[in-house]
């Protein structure tokens, strides 16, 4: 595919042949979010083709019918498709939105449990520490999956990565793969979120999406680091450029003590603040479970909404509800709609948060770290912004977490126990060779079924 700008004749032609397909879209939570902040920009997107493809065929069944409700209340400006199978979608695709996982909710618990039945002192177990580890080895062979047939069946298209954890996924694909891609993750609202709550810049009506939205009106964030990981370098007025950050550490410290009590302590630590929030900065450091309980994840609440929302989703798509479109309707954190139509324009669009491979971006991290910066994205493609160097501190952490994440795509491509008991030996959370040993042990017996390369 050329990267040469196109003219707007020509944008308007290729935007309206678009073929986006959405691997993992009988999603209760990604799904809804993606297909409203897709259908919000319809009229820009107008005769795209959009492919929903999961392997669960009665859920994906249900989506379908979701989206043909909303689709039609619209006036149809998509053309859908629906398949268990994502080698019919895939030919000639435009973007492939990737969202693959293993029994997620199950195997996330075991990532969790497992890991304290060893002392493992850690607070989320997803996308760090062993639960990282442990994800990883499952998810990045069908990542990879997935790219083989996009570089067989649509080699010019754009692989937007959102599985977690999505630092070593991208890794992965970076590596191992031809594929154009690009990791979106939606944590950097947690930021502007975190922001508001000691500036009070907005008032909140407890819509995150929009909360958000408004925020960037008001203030400009620049962020950098790695996925989950990221540090606030600018904190400016978005209208007058004033510089923020003296006025937010003099009201951070009089905030509750309950307030993001890990944060602010790295904050003391390292002179910045983190985005990402305490229970995912925590999966980084090994001192996380100082400030932070050890109760995880809340899977029983989680697994709850999950079931009202298939709900909301059924009566939807059974037609038994009716159509709330504002609700439907509406852009998401991932901000999905507006990354697909400047890869596909030739407007320079500023992204606040981007997974790409290193390329000086941040100085002091390597090349081939997958880091979370600012970018432009156009038809040309992504170009991160140079933030320049982190604290040295900072960058230590950074460095040590690129090397535990190269050695699990490692360990995950080739099913070498050696290479993953090395990042387990490299984890801040792991204080010993023989709980390194058997914890990993525990994890490939557990999760053997879905780890076919350490048979």
């Amino acid at each position: 595919m050329s990267n040469e700008p196109r003219k707007a004749s020509q944008i308007a032609e290729y935007v309206m042949s678009a073929r986006i397909v959405f691997l993992g879209a009988a999603d209760a939570h990604l799904g809804p979010a993606l297909l409203g902040d897709l259908f919000a920009e319809a009229e820009k997107l107008r005769g795209s083709t959009l492919w929903l493809v999961d392997t669960d065929a009665d859920a994906l069944a249900i989506m379908r019918r979701y989206a043909e409700r909303i689709n039609a209340a619209l006036g149809e400006p998509f053309i859908l498709r629906a398949s268990t199978d994502r080698r019919e979608a895939l030919p000639e695709a435009t973007f492939v939105i990737l969202d693959v996982d293993v029994d997620h909710l199950t195997t996330w618990k075991a990532d969790w449990q497992i890991p304290l039945r060893h002392g493992v002192r850690h607070v989320l177990g997803a996308n760090g520490g062993p639960g990282g580890l442990s994800r990883a080895l499952r998810v990045i062979p069908q990542a990879l999956a997935v790219a083989r047939d996009v570089e067989q069946l649509a080699p010019e298209a754009w692989v937007i990565n959102l599985a977690d954890p999505l630092s070593r996924v991208c890794m992965a694909l970076d590596r191992y793969t031809r594929v154009r891609w690009l990791g979106l993750c939606p944590r950097i609202s947690e930021g502007y979120l975190m922001v508001n709550r000691v500036l009070g810049l907005v008032s909140e009506h407890g819509d995150r999406a929009e909360d958000v939205h408004a925020l960037r009106q008001r203030v400009r964030i620049t962020a950098a680091g790695l996925n989950h990981f990221t540090f606030i370098l600018e904190l400016r007025d978005a209208r007058s450029g004033e510089d923020l950050y003296p006025a937010f550490r003099a009201r951070l410290a009089h905030m509750p003590l309950d307030f993001a009590p890990l944060t602010r302590r790295m904050m003391d630590a390292f002179g910045l603040f983190c985005t990402a929030g305490d229970e995912h900065a925590g999966e980084f450091v090994g001192f996380a479970a100082e400030v932070l309980p050890l109760r995880g994840f809340d899977f029983v609440s989680y697994a709850r909404w999950e079931a009202e929302q298939w709900a909301r989703i059924r009566a939807v798509a059974e037609g038994t509800a009716l159509l709330d479109m504002a609700s439907l309707v509406r852009r998401s954190e991932m901000r999905m709609a507006p990354v697909l139509l400047a890869l596909q324009q030739g407007t320079n669009q500023w992204e606040d948060a981007v997974n790409v491979r290193n390329r000086g971006f941040i100085a002091n991290l390597p090349d081939e770290a997958i880091v979370e910066a600012p970018a432009f994205l156009n038809a040309a493609g992504v170009h991160g912004v140079q933030v320049g160097a982190l604290p040295r501190a900072l960058a230590s952490i950074m460095r040590r977490e690129v090397d535990i994440q190269a050695l699990t795509v490692e360990a995950a491509v080739h099913g070498d126990r050696r290479a993953a008991l090395q990042a387990l030996l490299l984890d801040p959370h792991i204080h010993s060779y023989a709980q390194a040993t058997y914890l990993l042990d525990d994890l490939l017996r557990t999760h053997a079924r879905y780890l076919p390369q350490f048979a």
